[in-house]
């Protein structure tokens, strides 16, 4: 049997990924035309039934890759995050947020990298440093600022890690467990809190929250989805992943920490064996246990995969552009 902590570390990386390849083609939609075209989403819907992952999760892996070959170091962990998302950038990633995208033109002309941005960008890759770190803050903000140094971007960073981390160790994570933060995104997470409490129907909560790829929109949402009580994991996601929106990244937020409440066992077993093979259940698995345990040999996918891979995303986001021209 696989113990707690490993089954909700494992839970973590998988519920983003999930989360983020079932939001994948529903992102920029409005709520009305996504509940139209994806009702019930509970299978993926961008090429076939394979769960393609975007950046979110793509961000996250480099995240985990950083942590374990600088075996924690801050700093270094800075360096080797900065030196792999500008390579990673150069592969010309779709979907890619603003300010990350400068952030990696910056860091190839060698430049500082860090963007005044408030974007979702540092928020949805940090769940990493929550298994790595039971106290994350301080490894979380410096990761953040090397493309986020709004302090709303780097503190939406740090209470998904520091949420991840309590939640896999099975202790609470209400509004007054997390930590001192930014006081417009405290603010933003005690409105969804409150309205939580106050049994609020979700779509009411997300039409107050906001549903776009700004943090203090992307966090309180993810974080309404865990404090609404779902019954299920399933359910959890779809409230959020339905309202449009951002949708694969705060789909990625959200699962990820609907994954560390619920744990892999808690996510269907279909969504986690359809997802794609490079980015894929036996990876993300294995990233989970050697963060829990503070080291392990990173493993990349072979070359040519990914490359072809690459094309496949690209030929999917192309074929799903057009497809929206069609007024449905």
């Amino acid at each position: 049997m696989v113990d707690e902590l490993k089954d909700r570390s494992r839970g973590t990386l998988l519920g983003l990924a999930v989360g983020d390849a079932l939001g994948f083609p529903v992102e920029g939609l409005n709520r009305k035309r996504a509940r139209r075209r994806y009702s019930g989403i509970d299978r993926y819907r961008f090429l076939g039934h394979t769960g393609y992952v975007s950046d979110d999760t793509e961000q996250a892996i480099i995240t985990a890759e950083a942590l374990l070959e600088s075996h924690g170091e801050p700093e270094k962990a800075a360096r080797i995050f900065g030196r792999k998302l500008r390579g990673w950038f150069w592969t010309l990633p779709p979907g890619l947020g603003a300010s990350t995208l400068k952030a990696c033109l910056r860091l190839t002309l060698g430049m500082e990298s860090g963007i005044a941005s408030a974007g979702n960008g540092a928020a949805m890759r940090m769940a990493p440093v929550g298994l790595f770190r039971e106290q994350p803050e301080e490894l979380t903000k410096i990761l953040a600022r090397v493309t986020h140094t709004d302090p709303r971007g780097v503190d939406g960073g740090v209470a998904v890690a520091y949420a991840v981390s309590r939640l896999v160790r099975g202790k609470d994570c209400s509004l007054h467990c997390l930590p001192e933060l930014d006081q417009r995104l405290s603010e933003a997470l005690k409105q969804a809190w409150e309205m939580c409490e106050a049994g609020k129907d979700f779509d009411t909560i997300a039409d107050a929250v906001g549903t776009s790829g700004y943090v203090l929109h992307t966090v309180p949402l993810a974080f309404a989805a865990l404090w609404s009580k779902p019954r299920t994991f399933l359910e959890g996601l779809q409230k959020v992943v339905l309202q449009g929106g951002d949708a694969d990244s705060n789909g990625a937020v959200a699962g990820a920490l609907l994954g560390a409440w619920f744990g892999a066992g808690g996510i269907p077993e279909s969504l986690l064996n359809a997802l794609e093979q490079c980015h894929g259940r036996s990876r993300l698995e294995r990233l989970a246990d050697q963060l829990v345990a503070g080291s392990g040999e990173v493993q990349r996918p072979g070359f040519l995969a990914l490359r072809f891979r690459e094309c496949v995303i690209k030929a999917g986001v192309a074929a799903h552009v057009l497809g929206r021209m069609i007024p449905y």
